[in-house]
């Protein structure tokens, strides 16, 4: 896991070495002076039941962005997380990431029943992403759970993108994720008293690798600060997850995921 925790420091080296970073800029509010984006947006997908399910069924998320207003953001993804740009120069952006983390247990899939529930609530970390190409973005995040969770998890993907018309943009690329063993643990992990009630083979998982997959997606531009997008997703569940007993016995390592989502940017200015 030395990977995962050399992204922090990769974070903060370009959020406090990188032109453009956070500074103190002029007018009263300082660094937050000046314009800014807020894109609010929402999901629908069919996926499995739970992460390493074998069931589908339809679910909805939220999408957040906001930043400062710089260049034009040349792509972004869906597979962004709840994001707040504190560098912003076109080719390079990074700052600060979050995502919501819903509350799982037994009453959501009866291949739960048994474990220990999984509370509610979320992940924050950092992201940093660029474009090694015109038409290529790679970014990455690490983010360390709150309350669900106290591991952490980072994701890297690499996006190439193509606008088939000024209103249309094709797009898809490689996803690869990584986490420590308290996310497995309190995701995967099977210990005495929970291999008792559920009938599943114990297991106590280490740090590794999460999962690898493809994902693309058709983006139409409805309107100038508005966009609906059409997606699908695949990804292969591996190390501490695919050797899980919940994936082996009542699971499995193959994820898909469709769906659809719309945004919508709102300009602003402090």
């Amino acid at each position: 896991m030395r990977f995962v925790r050399a992204i922090p420091v990769v974070l903060a080296a370009f959020i406090l070495g990188a032109p453009g970073g956070v500074e103190a800029g002029e007018g009263a509010l300082g660094w937050f002076s000046g314009d800014w984006y807020l894109t609010v947006g929402a999901t629908g997908m069919v996926a499995p039941n739970f992460e390493g399910g074998k069931k589908y069924l339809l679910s909805a998320s939220p999408i957040i962005s906001l930043g400062k207003a710089g260049p034009a953001a040349r792509f972004t993804s869906r597979n962004d997380n709840i994001s707040l740009g504190l560098i912003d120069d076109g080719g390079l952006r990074a700052g600060l990431t979050g995502k919501l983390l819903f509350s799982r247990d037994g009453d959501d899939a009866d291949e739960l029943k048994g474990l220990d529930p999984v509370r509610w609530g979320g992940e924050a970390g950092g992201f940093f992403e660029f474009y090694p190409l015109d038409w290529l973005r790679a970014r990455a995040e690490l983010r360390h759970g709150i309350r669900a969770h106290s591991g952490f998890v980072a994701d890297i993907a690499a996006d190439a993108f193509y606008d088939v018309t000024p209103d249309i943009r094709v797009s898809g690329g490689p996803r690869v994720s990584f986490a420590s063993s308290d996310y497995f643990d309190a995701y995967y992990g099977v210990n005495a008293e929970e291999a008792i009630a559920s009938g599943l083979s114990r297991y106590r998982p280490g740090g590794g690798v999460k999962s690898a997959g493809l994902g693309g997606a058709v983006t139409w531009k409805v309107t100038e600060p508005m966009t609906a997008s059409l997606f699908g997703e695949y990804s292969r569940l591996m190390g501490p997850a695919a050797d899980s007993s919940l994936v082996k016995e009542r699971g499995s390592r193959d994820q898909f995921m469709i769906g659809v989502s719309t945004t919508y940017r709102f300009d602003f200015s402090m």
